[in-house]
């Protein structure tokens, strides 16, 4: 059902006058076709947080979008035709328009589907109530379930039947928790019905890729304060399938720890604190994250101080180390923390291997530089060079 006049997207929100995205909608509806921006860009423009991808469904078929994109002078990309979606090309963007349907068979991870003209039955195949939210070119809501409650309450709930959804495609369990944790902040909670479907359909994980699995953890640890929802996680089973032997004890003290000393949640501090076996291979994470990761675990066990942590590995470990020591030992940061691993992270040892040379050559050299590295280190990097070398 379309919403009344006066349920309308925010006027300041920047598709309405995107001038790309318009002249994409005004060439579906040239061929007198409807036109709706559909999901993320709705939702977030309603509950007034920012997004990134603007989406549109339409009634058109895909070959329809293709002829009419190209009658308006727009290139249009078959991105995903087999599914509805044409990605159009306006102002050197594209924007993914997807034709309204239906899902004739699914098996946990892919759907076949049949196209409709009745944007419900498009609506029904969604996740989420507060994603089956559309809106007109000029911004007039369409909301085919009644999801608006929803959105309005921050109540993150399945469409229609929570177990029906989540056998669609498994990948919704670790969806919703990630809702939960970016949008749920609903006085109401967790929706019983959704965690009851959750608990029963938990096993059905496993037939998941670790790539998937691996984005949507890493989109969840990267809200402001997902504690709650990784702890309805543990709860239903769900965090020992995905990530098992780990455990969520330490982590409502790390997102308050770092909220101290970092500028923007890291996924991987998140990450390292919760434990679990063989996490970078589950996860599939990249080279990179694997060993930054590693070395968050490292540096929580080692000996080193913070400011050598800092030196030594830069800011990020630093940082790290210090929080999951203090959240694992139940004490504040150490005094001063912010200061030292700036020190540490901007020191530049001043000894170089020709300032003990000829004197020192080979293994000698080496353990020379080491021996006054670590003096150094020890003076918190305040040693000179002339003070490292005096008496040598």
């Amino acid at each position: 059902m379309d919403r009344p006049d006066d349920a309308l997207i925010p006027a300041g929100t920047p598709w309405l006058a995107d001038r790309a995205a318009q002249a994409v909608c005004r060439a579906i509806a040239a061929g007198g076709h409807r036109i709706l921006f559909v999901g993320g860009c709705v939702r977030n423009a309603l509950m007034g947080e920012t997004f990134s991808d603007i989406d549109l469904a339409t009634d058109a078929l895909p070959d329809a979008v293709i002829t009419l994109a190209q009658e308006a002078g727009l290139k249009s990309v078959p991105t995903g035709i087999e599914h509805g979606t044409v990605t159009v090309v306006s102002g050197g963007r594209g924007f993914e328009v997807t034709t309204f349907r239906r899902d004739v068979r699914t098996d946990g991870r892919r759907a076949v589907v049949a196209f409709t003209d009745d944007v419900a039955q498009d609506a029904r195949r969604r996740d989420f109530t507060m994603n089956a939210l559309y809106a007109t070119p000029a911004g007039v809501i369409v909301d085919p379930l009644g999801g608006m409650p929803d959105l309005l309450a921050r109540r993150v709930r399945f469409i229609e039947d929570a177990g029906a959804r989540i056998r669609e495609d498994y990948l919704r369990i670790l969806r919703y928790f990630r809702f939960e944790a970016w949008y749920g902040r609903g006085e109401a909670g967790f929706d019983a019905e959704a965690l009851d479907a959750i608990a029963r359909n938990a096993a059905g994980l496993e037939t998941l890729s670790g790539e998937r699995v691996g984005a949507e953890i890493i989109r969840l640890l990267s809200a402001a304060d997902p504690v709650a929802a990784v702890a309805a996680m543990r709860s239903t089973g769900v965090l020992g399938v995905v990530l098992p032997g780990s455990d969520d004890r330490m982590l409502g003290a790390v997102v308050h720890l770092e909220a101290q000393v970092a500028p923007s949640p890291d996924h991987l501090l998140r990450l390292a604190s919760l434990g679990g076996e063989t996490v970078a291979e589950r996860l599939r994470l990249s080279r990179g994250d694997t060993r930054t990761l590693e070395a968050m675990r490292e540096a929580m066990g080692s000996d080193a101080g913070i400011s050598e942590i800092a030196y030594r590995q830069g800011p990020r470990i630093a940082r790290a180390a210090a929080v999951l020591r203090a959240a694992g030992t139940g004490t504040p940061l150490p005094e001063g923390c912010d200061a030292r691993i700036e020190v540490g992270s901007n020191a530049r040892f001043p000894v170089k291997a020709a300032d003990l040379m000829p004197r020192l050559e080979g293994p000698a050299l080496g353990a020379m530089l080491q021996a006054l590295e670590s003096r150094w280190i020890a003076s918190e990097f305040s040693l000179k060079k002339s003070e490292l070398l005096s008496g040598i």
